[in-house]
């Protein structure tokens, strides 16, 4: 049965379902609020285009399942782990500051310094906000 949900022609109306959505078994087939009765894995009624009111569709940020997980094993809530890969990416800033420029003359290096200490106060902060955003 999953292969033949596979293989469906999708119409230029509705998008794809996923393949878990597209095997929900026949207690999928519901009718519209208008009488006629839904095309097997479509999204809206193909009479009226109203949306089918038994599909839940759960719409996630991507990404967030990561920074859960990363959380959950740092003993973090999702904005302290934004504001400390906030603070790594700065400390990663100082680092590629002093590795792609030079110094040539001493004002040259007060500069180089300047940007690194900026990057660094810039983590400092970071680091800051993820300990008062710690639950």
């Amino acid at each position: 049965m999953a292969e033949v949900a596979d293989q469906t022609h999708h119409e230029f109306w509705r998008p794809p379902l996923r393949a878990s959505a597209a095997v929900a078994g026949p207690e999928r087939s519901a009718t519209c609020r208008c009488g006629t009765e839904f095309i097997v894995s479509s999204l809206y009624c193909h009479a009226c285009g109203a949306s089918r009111p038994d599909l839940n569709v759960p719409r996630e940020i991507p990404g967030v399942a990561e920074l859960t997980s990363l959380g959950l094993r740092l003993g973090l809530n999702i904005s302290a782990v934004v504001a400390f890969l906030l603070g790594v990416l700065c400390v990663v800033g100082a680092l590629t500051v002093s590795l792609l420029f030079s110094a040539r003359t001493v004002l040259d290096w007060q500069a180089i310094q300047l940007w690194r200490i900026e990057w660094l106060l810039a983590s400092v902060a970071a680091f800051i906000a993820g300990c008062l955003l710690k639950k």
